[in-house]
């Protein structure tokens, strides 16, 4: 066998197991996320959400599945047909969470992500290996997004049981007022949870960002979660409509337009545009610092 063609065979083994070791380490993070006890407070706190939301949808009914007092629309969103079909529990435990809830729990983990691991001495170790920064950062801002993922399911999964369990199930009549089989609208249920996951990239990315900026975990937690909070309470004043587009909760309710006949779009698209730009550049921000980031000192 010649030098280059016993080269190419010992090419393959060490990349077969290069690509098997940047599988371990996405595996590795995202098994870091979920094995922390602060993620599993965080899962159980919006697992309990529409539990608290449809008990007391229950409690508030007259007689059992016919509309309480809230039926006559006047509610909030979603919570006047919880009562008619419990697959409208998980609509509206996703909307009641998506505001505060969801982008909390996103902005811990976030947060966390860099300076957790930089105050408690262990990113220095996770660089000697031949991580290299650029594919560890990648590695964590997939696992955040995991964990998006998750925590939107979890919302979904809950409200899913509880309403099964609290109101009766069937056809769902759309806002639109078109009428679709249960199935269809269990399928635009996880559109929805899927849609609402995206929502979060925008979070995810800006967490990371402000996690490579400080060694402490809490400081970068509490900052992403101030300016979630912040931005949010921005997008409420009317004033300042000119730049509320451009805010990352601006069209987070936009979900609702998948339960419309026909579905209207545009306001979906937004959204996931406005997310992809965050992403973009926070995450880009976040490679920027975190190339040149001393975690030696």
């Amino acid at each position: 066998m010649s030098r280059a063609e016993a080269s190419r065979a010992g090419a393959v083994p060490e990349e077969r197991s290069g690509r098997r070791w940047r599988l371990s380490l996405f595996g590795s993070e995202v098994a870091t996320v979920f094995r922390r006890w602060r993620t599993l407070v965080l899962l159980g706190v919006l697992a309990a959400v529409p539990v608290l939301i449809g008990v007391a949808v229950r409690i508030q009914t007259h007689d059992g599945g016919q509309t309480a007092r809230g039926g006559d629309g006047q509610g909030p969103a979603f919570l006047s047909q919880v009562t008619n079909n419990g697959l409208f529990l998980v609509f509206a435990a996703l909307a009641a969470t998506l505001p505060f809830f969801l982008p909390m729990a996103v902005g811990v983990v976030a947060g966390d992500s860099v300076a957790g691991e930089a105050n408690s001495g262990t990113l220095r170790y996770l660089l000697v290996a031949p991580a290299g920064r650029s594919r560890l950062l990648l590695a964590k801002f997939t696992a955040t997004m995991v964990f998006c993922l998750a925590a939107t399911l979890v919302v979904a999964v809950s409200a899913l049981l509880v309403g099964m369990l609290l109101f009766p199930l069937g056809e769902v009549t759309l806002i639109s007022g078109t009428t679709v089989s249960f199935g269809e609208g269990l399928l635009r249920g996880l559109l929805i949870a899927g849609l609402v996951a995206l929502s979060l990239v925008g979070i995810a990315a800006l967490g990371l960002f402000v996690s490579t900026l400080t060694g402490s975990g809490v400081a970068a937690m509490a900052t992403t979660v101030g300016v979630v909070i912040t931005v949010q309470i921005l997008d409420q004043f009317p004033q300042l409509h000119a730049i509320q587009p451009y805010l990352f909760p601006h069209y987070w309710l936009s979900f609702a337009d998948l339960l419309r006949d026909p579905v209207y779009p545009d306001q979906i698209w937004r959204n996931l545009g406005l997310q992809g730009l965050y992403a973009a550049v926070f995450g880009s921000a976040a490679w920027a610092r975190f190339t040149v980031k001393d975690v030696l000192s």
